[in-house]
């Protein structure tokens, strides 16, 4: 238990605050009476609620510091019936993506003042389930949502909020956060087709994520609309990995007559791609082209210097915890789809082909 300490009293007549009993807990009753405004305001401002005014939020921060307050989590679960926390829930926590998403969602929830749960689906499928039906979390945000049963019975099983970032299920009442997909595969296409390529490959992600039917489809889209061919024979599939990408490539480059260029479903595989060149000698970008998307650290590391598709992750972050933290609080509106626009981040893994 906190107290405020015993400060002097004033002298009559003089502004400065009436010290609490002794022992008594300062309360945001407490804030909002020194501060002249509502205890709903102060609840809010210490939650870091946008729609309160910054000179507000300052006016209450500043007036919670000097008087001491520290929050009861306890307390505050029991007259709100929330407990202050949030499930992220990602894929596969050794994929670099995730962890930079992570941070960011952590970031942005710890202003929100939410504290955050990780969980993994590899390890813990059922976790997300098992926590918000006990009422331990307030709510999740699902990056993880593939376009099978699995992923829809949960969306639209559970009553508590959930918000969709990344990865959407389609026509699930949630609302989901997002980058154009579909026109970031069209930046790429566009960008190996003007720099001369004709022979193109594509190693995609799981045929089961939004992300890569979406980007499969901007890419083949783009490629038809200016008369290039996308030959199956230079089409593989594969999970999010490393792996995919060293091997895929190494298949298309047995091929008897190999790509030029390669559009990489993700970063990740893209890396993956470039290890794989790199082993068999292949110069890139003279022999072979590559392009990624997401554009995570790694890609800009001058190892690598990949090419790439930019999705906003921050940004994406930001919008996906307002996104909650308003159902969290009772927004009981139509679901929104927010889709940011993606940027084509050219490095040195792509180039007019030599042959």
């Amino acid at each position: 238990m906190y107290y405020l300490r015993t400060v002097a009293s004033t002298a009559p007549g003089s502004f400065g605050p009436v010290p609490p009993r002794r022992g008594h807990r300062v309360t945001s009753r407490d804030i909002a009476r020194e501060a002249g405004v509502s205890q709903p305001t102060v609840s809010r401002a210490l939650r870091g609620d946008p729609r309160v005014a910054p000179a507000t939020a300052a006016l209450v921060q500043t007036t919670a510091n000097r008087l001491g307050y520290v929050p009861d989590a306890a307390a505050q679960t029991l007259i709100t019936r929330r407990t202050g926390t949030v499930a992220i829930v990602v894929a596969d926590i050794t994929n670099p993506f995730y962890p930079e998403l992570v941070e960011a969602l952590h970031d942005e929830l710890g202003r929100a003042v939410y504290r955050t749960v990780l969980l993994n689906e590899r390890t813990d499928a059922r976790g997300v389930d098992t926590l918000m039906r006990a009422g331990a979390v307030d709510g999740a945000i699902v990056a993880t949502a593939t376009l099978d049963d699995r992923t829809r019975t949960l969306l639209t099983g559970e009553r508590a909020p959930i918000v969709q970032l990344v990865r959407e299920v389609d026509g699930v009442d949630r609302d989901a956060v997002v980058s154009d997909n579909h026109g970031g595969a069209v930046l790429a296409a566009d960008l190996l087709v003007s720099l001369g390529h004709r022979r193109i490959g594509l190693i995609s992600g799981p045929a089961d994520t939004s992300t890569a039917r979406d980007r499969d489809a901007g890419f083949e889209a783009a490629l038809d609309r200016q008369g290039v061919r996308l030959d199956p024979e230079l089409r593989r599939r594969g999970e999010y990995a490393h792996h995919t990408g060293h091997q895929c490539c190494q298949e298309l480059l047995d091929q008897p007559e190999p790509p030029t260029a390669i559009f990489c479903g993700n970063d990740v595989i893209a890396l993956g791609a470039l290890d794989a060149a790199r082993r068999r000698r292949v110069v890139v970008p003279g022999e072979l082209s590559l392009v990624g998307f997401d554009d995570i650290s790694l890609a800009g590391w001058e190892s690598f210097r990949l090419t790439t598709v930019r999705q906003p992750l921050a940004e994406m972050a930001h919008a996906a915890v307002r996104a909650l933290v308003r159902r969290i609080e009772g927004d009981d509106g139509p679901p929104r789809r927010t889709v940011f626009r993606t940027e084509l981040i050219q490095r040195a893994t792509t180039g007019p082909p030599q042959r």
